[in-house]
């Protein structure tokens, strides 16, 4: 049976101290979460410069952005000092909440702090926006392309969804910190596979970047 939701929190399991589903307790029957929270330095360790990722995935000063499965919003920060205003969407309240205490704490005050369904992101957002960006949760979607045909509608003609996904690499190769991370080998999807994902969607495949040694964004863009 398909799963009525999808939630998420960024990438941040994966560590060698935790297992898949290890935090799972908290959520609702019926939700997919993707991830749990990192070892303390990893995560910042993996991405030491989350601007120049979202470069590469196509943001630009004055946009209105979704960031889904935002998580403790190591990448909201940057986006909201680019953007108009930032959408953090996220199942887990208390990520979010530290998220709110980050952008407070560095002056940030464009952003909404969204508890909820991703793939009813535009009910959630409430109206269409230039840029959704993705990271670190695709590979465990249940429903990929319903969920591309729900952030096809949260985006407005001409609007980009930015996926930032791990290579399909053995897990063992990826390490941080001396430590393997990411998900397990068999989740992980090639370029080919994510751009496939999104077909019937609406969504129009644009161009694919590397992002980090691990990493690859591949950006689609609703048409006009």
């Amino acid at each position: 049976m398909r799963p009525s939701h999808f939630a998420c929190t960024r990438d941040r399991l994966y560590g060698p101290r935790s297992n898949e589903g290890a935090f799972m307790a908290d959520i609702p029957e019926g939700f997919f979460e993707g991830t749990g929270m990192p070892d303390a330095g990893w995560w910042e360790a993996l991405w030491p410069d989350p601007a120049m990722v979202l470069d590469k995935a196509g943001l630009r000063p004055g946009m209105e952005v979704v960031d889904l499965c935002a998580g403790d919003g190591w990448f909201t920060r940057i986006i909201a000092q680019r953007a108009t205003h930032v959408f953090a969407v996220d199942i887990d309240r208390k990520l979010l909440a530290l998220s709110q205490t980050r952008l407070h704490e560095n002056g940030i005050a464009n952003c909404s702090f969204i508890a909820g369904d991703a793939y009813d992101l535009q009910r959630l957002v409430g109206r269409a926006v230039d840029f959704v960006f993705l990271a670190n949760a695709y590979h465990g979607v249940p429903d990929k392309p319903r969920l591309c045909r729900a952030i096809y509608d949260a985006l407005v003609p001409g609007g980009v969804l930015a996926i930032v996904n791990w290579h399909a690499r053995p897990r063992e190769e990826t390490k941080v910190l001396g430590e393997p991370r990411g998900p397990k080998t068999e989740m992980r999807m090639t370029p080919e596979e994510t751009i496939a994902s999104a077909a019937g969607s609406g969504l129009v495949f644009k161009e694919t970047a590397e992002v980090s040694p691990y990493h690859y964004a591949t950006m689609f863009q609703r048409p006009m």
